[in-house]
């Protein structure tokens, strides 16, 4: 039976994958978004397109279109490498998912009738990075920046619980597409031939596949037995130097041109820490919730998205 679902950040690399996917399916969309028109030149076929700020709630404008909905999936939030990290940038990347999630869960709270469940983003950073350690998702949270903001993100999320509402929370790890995101990103120097790790290439990579971020999303919606957390990465462990080896090895160019740690932390300041740390993240819960990995392993995964470059 066809769906009404909530939907913010449609028009990101996973929320324009995930809306699709619902549209084509057959249930009935409705994007909140801070320009409806855009998201409608982007995605066609939803049911609603309704503005949505984090200012909106006091205006009541998209309060009304939560009510009697199936799911809402809450996908918004500032890129955390869209600029180099400073006080202000590191502020709007804790506020546009605490104040966002904020006036979502207080808005489910008011409503007659709620939705069954809340799927709101998260991600890998929960666990802040390790060199030797595995983390899963009964794991404790890290201790950094990035740690502290996810932490915090989810505690507001869970709050839905109160009302009776299932949580899932997707820890996202580094997510794989052609045309946006990591790995659209460092094509192009392999193109040219430059192409190579970023810091010393030892840092743990956890990837995944577009496609499985698409899965997992519609595996927790789907299955009202799943709740709580489920991290979105690949089972397979690979490092920097490896993901760049494959790489290099499927376009049959070099992977050999280091980018130095100093090199992003000028660019990047604290954030760079995401590029030159990394941390072993397994999908244990995720796989015990009965979710089968499409791509499991790095080389096909590459394989299947660079098959038409």
């Amino acid at each position: 039976m066809p769906k009404r679902i909530v939907i913010t950040g449609a028009t990101g690399m996973i929320g324009t994958r995930v809306t699709k996917e619902l549209i084509d399916r057959g249930d009935e969309v409705i994007i909140f978004s801070r320009s409806p028109q855009r998201a409608k030149n982007v995605i066609k076929g939803a049911k609603e397109y309704v503005l949505w700020t984090q200012n909106a709630k006091r205006e009541m404008i998209w309060e009304d279109s939560l009510e009697g909905v199936d799911a809402v999936i809450h996908l918004s939030g500032e890129n955390v490498m869209s600029k180099r990290w400073n006080d202000e940038h590191k502020q709007n990347i804790l506020n546009s998912r605490i104040d966002t999630t904020k006036a979502l869960v207080d808005a489910l709270a008011e409503v007659k009738k709620k939705p069954e469940v809340f799927i709101c983003a998260s991600a890998i950073g929960y666990y802040g990075s390790s060199e030797e350690k595995e983390f899963d998702e009964y794991s404790e949270a890290g201790n950094d920046f990035l740690a502290g903001v996810v932490k915090q993100w989810e505690e507001e999320a869970r709050r839905v619980g109160e009302y009776s509402i299932r949580y899932i929370g997707i820890r996202t790890g580094i997510v794989l597409d052609k045309n946006e995101g990591a790995l659209a990103r460092m094509l192009t120097p392999f193109k040219f031939l430059i192409g190579g790790p970023l810091g010393n290439g030892k840092q743990w990579f956890p990837w995944i596949h577009i496609n499985d971020v698409v899965g997992i999303y519609l595996h927790a919606l789907d299955n009202p037995k799943v709740n709580g957390v489920l991290n979105a990465a690949a089972p397979e462990f690979i490092t920097m130097k490896k993901f760049c080896e494959t790489l290099g090895s499927i376009m049959h160019r070099p992977s050999f041109f280091r980018v130095p740690a100093f090199v992003l932390r000028i660019l990047f300041g604290e954030g760079a820490d995401i590029l030159v740390k990394g941390a072993k993240v397994f999908p244990k819960k995720t796989i015990d919730s009965g979710y089968e990995f499409e791509y499991e392993s790095i080389e096909p995964a590459l394989r299947n998205l660079l098959k038409n470059i």
